[in-house]
């Protein structure tokens, strides 16, 4: 995570695509979660051209 999201917040990810690293939008999956920068998470659906939703990867 590169921009905390939250509830009502649009943060962003960097993703690695085609030998190189691209950012996109993030959204949580459950809409009350919050989601700290710096913070490892699980793509879980892709909406084109940039938007991703996201979960916090277990660790």
């Amino acid at each position: 995570m590169t921009g905390r999201i939250g509830p009502g917040l649009v943060g962003e990810v960097m993703i690695p695509v085609r030998g190189g690293v691209e950012a996109f939008y993030a959204h949580p999956v459950d809409p009350r979660d919050e989601i700290a920068v710096g913070t490892i998470v699980v793509v879980v659906e892709y909406h084109p051209p940039r938007t991703v939703y996201v979960a916090q990867a277990l660790g």
